[in-house]
């Protein structure tokens, strides 16, 4: 279905400043896949354009960046001042759209039905030697997009962004800095195939790798870890439904990656898949969090298999070492857009009864409960708007979508800072504060800077 877009932006620069400033290069159809291939490498198809991302936009420079979030709702998207409230624009485009941060702290990915739209929020750190310069221009779509059938997850993990199409089980990986000014050339995509078309996942490894699901529309059980040139060098079979990935910290041999299954989660771990035991026969933690410098994961707990929407109130805390899961009852129950880690590494849960429990990840101990919105329960269906939980930075970021508004908690003190009215009932949330989501590690040069973003949640759909 053709869509269409138009930005209105709220704040002081100019709007005709946000035309797009030269054509779209052409576009090249990727070479098809080896046959049975699962990590053979072409080119892939990308549409793009300098757009307002690329500079064209009139631009102020700032002392520092103020995090910018950006919500989705029926009939568009619209970008806030994390700190004031101000809308800083809104974009009219129709269609139920998902969004997921790019990984260069500035970008965010729109899923949006058959393609992946890349999204300026307009923050930009300009490095310049030993040092950077601050810059802020009005968010906008641009034009870059990236073919995509049944456009779904994205994963930033070590520099790398992988975009993965439920349609078609295809794979796409680029360096998270392709989107920095805003385009992306064909040269700078690399496609990936799976077998078959399923609702899966990728993850670019350190070591050059790629890990990744394979299935049908009907099932899938089977993760792999693949050399460039398709070679498989690690399988299980073992995980049924597979769905939900999370990076922990890594170990000296490289990547740690837990995933979800029917049966218990694996973990993939010095180069091998381990299994993590569970009681239940039927256990799905299908939404699971990372963070950079924790080797446990935030998982959701799952173990009714005929339940047509189940509401639990166990989480799960999964310690990649030791391949060990911890449940934790917080009293009330939580759905797939309740969960986030913090810059320590603690588990956010948004539950029901309207509080965001704290948690330290180590332990399970409750650190705070944090009053946020009223009691809520989760809609019948899953795209409908419901309460959604971000973290940037040292903030938590609550869509109270009932009440039309956005709330901040800090998250240390356990206290809510701020609360935004909106316009609109906000369905999806992204937070971006100028910094790389998960930067390669070579590159990050700065320890003090947690990395949360390595996350996988949504439904099965």
């Amino acid at each position: 279905m053709h869509t269409s877009s138009r930005t209105l932006t709220f704040s002081g620069l100019v709007v005709a400043a946000l035309a797009l400033s030269a054509c779209s290069p052409g576009t090249a159809e990727a070479e098809p896949a080896a046959e049975n291939s699962a990590a053979a490498t072409t080119p892939a198809e990308a549409s793009s354009s300098p757009s307002a991302s690329g500079g064209s936009a009139e631009r102020q420079e700032v002392a520092s960046l103020t995090p910018r979030v950006v919500l989705s709702y029926d009939g568009g998207l619209m970008t806030l001042d994390a700190e004031s409230g101000e809308i800083l624009g809104t974009t009219e485009h129709e269609g139920f759209l998902r969004l997921n941060n790019a990984g260069d702290g500035r970008h965010v990915l729109v899923s949006d039905s058959d393609v992946f739209r890349l999204f300026d929020t307009g923050l930009i750190d300009q490095a310049h030697g030993d040092h950077s310069h601050y810059y802020e221009q009005a968010p906008a779509l641009t034009d870059t997009t990236l073919e995509a059938p049944e456009a779904a997850h994205v994963v930033v993990h070590e520099g790398k962004t992988a975009l993965f199409a439920d349609g078609s089980g295809a794979i796409q990986v680029l360096d998270s800095t392709a989107f920095s000014d805003g385009s992306v050339e064909d040269g700078e995509v690399e496609r990936h195939a799976t077998e078959a078309a399923h609702h899966g996942v990728a993850v670019p490894l350190t070591d050059g790798n790629l890990l990744l699901t394979q299935g049908t529309e009907e099932s899938r059980d089977t993760v792999q870890v693949v050399t460039p040139a398709g070679e498989v060098v690690a399988e299980t079979t073992d995980c049924p439904g597979v769905h939900g990935e999370a990076a922990a910290a890594p170990t000296a041999q490289g990547d740690v990656i837990s995933l979800g299954c029917e049966n218990g989660p694996v973990v993939y771990r010095d180069g091998a898949f381990s299994k993590v035991a569970v009681q239940e026969d039927y256990q799905r933690s299908g939404n699971q969090f990372g963070s950079h410098g924790s080797p446990v994961v935030l998982a959701d707990y799952k173990t009714d298999a005929d339940a047509e929407q189940e509401r639990p109130t166990r989480i799960g805390l999964i310690d990649t070492r030791t391949d060990e899961i911890r449940t934790v009852d917080v009293g009330s129950a939580y759905w797939f857009r309740s969960l986030a880690r913090g810059p320590e590494g603690e588990a956010l849960v948004l539950t029901y009864d309207g509080q965001l429990n704290i948690l330290d990840a180590d332990t399970g101990d409750v650190l705070h409960e944090v009053a946020v919105v009223e009691p809520w329960e989760e809609p019948e269906e899953w795209q409908e708007p419901g309460p959604a939980v971000k973290v940037a930075g040292d903030r938590a970021y609550v869509t109270d979508a009932a009440a039309r508004k956005l709330h901040v908690v800090d998250i240390a003190a356990g206290t809510v800072v701020g609360s935004f009215d909106l316009p609109e009932t906000p369905t999806e949330i992204a937070v971006v504060d100028g910094e790389p989501e998960s930067p390669a590690t070579a590159e990050a040069g700065h320890e003090d800077h947690d990395h949360a973003g390595d996350a996988h949640e949504g439904h099965d759909h």
